[in-house]
This record gives C-alpha cells, sequence and structure tokens, in this order.
C-alpha cells in the first residue's frame, strides 16, 4: 500500500495543477510535485514510459521535450488517456498520444526545436500504474542545434530552476552510468538547489552498458556522491530494443533478471529496477518534508475556490 496521505493528496494536486493550466496560470500555491531532470539522453523518457508500461513519449536526436510535461498516472480498471488542451477526448492508442505531444509542442514553440515554460498536462488512467503526478522537464543541454538561440542551455536551466528551486519539489535526477557521474548535470543542478541531498532521489540508468569491468555499486550504495534519499538504479531498453518494439513487460522482466544475475549488484536487487522506483515515489512523503500543513491545506482551498472558475477547468474524475 502507498502512503496514505500522499494517496488522498494527489487527487486534489491534480485538479488544481489542471485548473491552473488550463487557463495560462501558474497557482500562488506551490504544489507538491516531483520533477524529472536530466541531461539529453540520459534515459528520462524511457524511464517514464517504464511507468506506464507504454511507448507515448517522442524520440529523436537533440532536444526532444521542449515543453514541462506534467504527467499525471491515475491508478483506475481502464486503460486510456486525456489531454487538457483536448477536454473530452480519451487517447486509447498511445501512438496518437505521442502525434499529440509533437503537434502540441509545435503549435507553441514552433518546429525548430525551440522549447517554452507553457507545460503540456497528460494524464494516464490504467490498471497497471501508481497514483503518481510527475513533471517531465526539457534535457539539459550545451550545443544549440537548427534555429535554436545560442543561449539554449541558459534558457532551459532557467526553465528547470522555477521548478527544482522550490523546496516542495522532490527531484528524480535522472544521469546514465557510462558517463562519469561526477560531471552529471542532473547532480550538479540537484546538489545546487538540495546541497543537502534531502530532497534528491538518483536515478542511474545504462548500468548494462557500463565497460567491462566496472560498474557503479559505489554509487548504488550511496558512498559516492550519496544523497538521503539514496540512488535506484534502472535498466531501460536499448534503441535496437525500441525499434524493435520489445514489450515492455518483457524489458522490466530482463531488468529484474540482469540485478539478480549481477555480481555487483544481485545484493541490492530488491531495491533496484522500475518497479521499485515507481514504487519509492508513490509512498514517498514530500509533502510533510517541503510543504508542512499542505495537506490540511489544500482540500480547505480547493474548496473556497470551487464554486468559481477552479471547477469548469477540471478534467473528469476517474471512475470509481
Amino acid at each position: 500500500m502507498g502512503n496514505r496521505g500522499m494517496e488522498d493528496l494527489i487527487p486534489l494536486v491534480n485538479r488544481l495543477q489542471d485548473a491552473f493550466s488550463a487557463i495560462g496560470q501558474n497557482a500562488d500555491l506551490d504544489l507538491p510535485q516531483i520533477a524529472v531532470v536530466g541531461g539529453q539522453s540520459a534515459g528520462k523518457s524511457s524511464v517514464l514510459e517504464n511507468f506506464v508500461g507504454r511507448d507515448f513519449l517522442p524520440r529523436g536526436s537533440g532536444i526532444v521535450t521542449r515543453r514541462p510535461l506534467v504527467l499525471q498516472l491515475v491508478n483506475a480498471t481502464t486503460e486510456y488517456a486525456e489531454f487538457l488542451h483536448c477536454k473530452g477526448k480519451k487517447f486509447t492508442d498511445f501512438e496518437e498520444v505521442r502525434l499529440e505531444i509533437e503537434a502540441e509542442t509545435d503549435r507553441v514553440t514552433g518546429t525548430n526545436k525551440g522549447i517554452s515554460p507553457v507545460p503540456i498536462n497528460l494524464r494516464v488512467y490504467s490498471p497497471h500504474v501508481l497514483n503518481l503526478t510527475l513533471v517531465d522537464l526539457p534535457g539539459m543541454t550545451k550545443v544549440p542545434v537548427g534555429d535554436q538561440p545560442p543561449d539554449i542551455e541558459f534558457q532551459i536551466r532557467d526553465m528547470l530552476m522555477q521548478f527544482v528551486t522550490k523546496e516542495n519539489c522532490l527531484i528524480l535526477a535522472v544521469s546514465p552510468a557510462n558517463s562519469d557521474l561526477a560531471n552529471s548535470d542532473a547532480l550538479k543542478v540537484a546538489k545546487e538547489v538540495d546541497p543537502q541531498g534531502q530532497r534528491t532521489i538518483g536515478v542511474i540508468t545504462k548500468l548494462d552498458l557500463m565497460d567491462e569491468g566496472t560498474d557503479a555499486r559505489d554509487v548504488l550504495e550511496n558512498k559516492l556522491l550519496p544523497l538521503r534519499r539514496g540512488y535506484i538504479g534502472v535498466v531501460n531498453r536499448s534503441q535496437k530494443d525500441i525499434d524493435g518494439k520489445k514489450d515492455i513487460t518483457a524489458a522490466l522482466a530482463a531488468e529484474r533478471k540482469f540485478f539478480l544475475s549481477h555480481p555487483s549488484y544481485r545484493h541490492l536487487a530488491d531495491r533496484m529496477g522500475t518497479p521499485y522506483l515507481q514504487k519509492v515515489l508513490n509512498q514517498v512523503d514530500e509533502v510533510s518534508l517541503c510543504c508542512p500543513g499542505c495537506s490540511t491545506m489544500t482540500p480547505s482551498w480547493l474548496t473556497a475556490t470551487s464554486t468559481s472558475w477552479v471547477q469548469v477547468n477540471l478534467l473528469p474524475q476517474p471512475p470509481k
């Protein structure tokens, strides 16, 4: 079972996020959230798709995520997706979800790889997910491509900082194991805004792609670059797996086998992998950590405003 306080609060937070996004405003109330940060090609998209169990995010070279994606996962008996900007339309084909994200991104940013802080709100109902709300942010980059402005690195950084500097934001710092973690873009940002590592969870990807004879054991045991909440290793599908349409369920089974059989990680196997990461995020009580009183303030605040424009802008609630 997940954290009961979070289970009660997540639907309220989702409704508030929807309401403010619908009118293009940011809430004065800082809502608890989980921000997913990492460099380009760190594996952020694969981690999120593994949570959902579906391929639904745009892929390609360069900056693929060019607007914040507020991804609300809702445990339900049926599987479908809804966008806040497509009220009343249910998406059951997740390839259409991908195309809609691309089209809605281009509508605001154009087709020249520009970025925008205006979020896309996507809610996925599924029996295969735990209740979670995450914000997927553009991957950090240093080199502009196409018609991107020369200061694209700083534009992305400024956007990230709008989220991660908030004390009630849990940072999911995604870093590839086959790169020097001391130079990880995600961990650098996390260290800057959360120097004590109180609200950062490290996610280490690409463990299966490390050079032979090397491993990330010291990191996963939280001995190197320690974080209060530690690190969780995951193994995503390779590009070949994705191109070959490898089933995510099969990929999760392969991930489990990897940790159970690897000599450096088998003693950590029960605390590694995508299902464990999802469970940790579902149970973590970032509200009590970062926003004391938020769980009592939010329902009353929502009730007080529900007779005005907020209730007009809400997506339908999941079926009971």
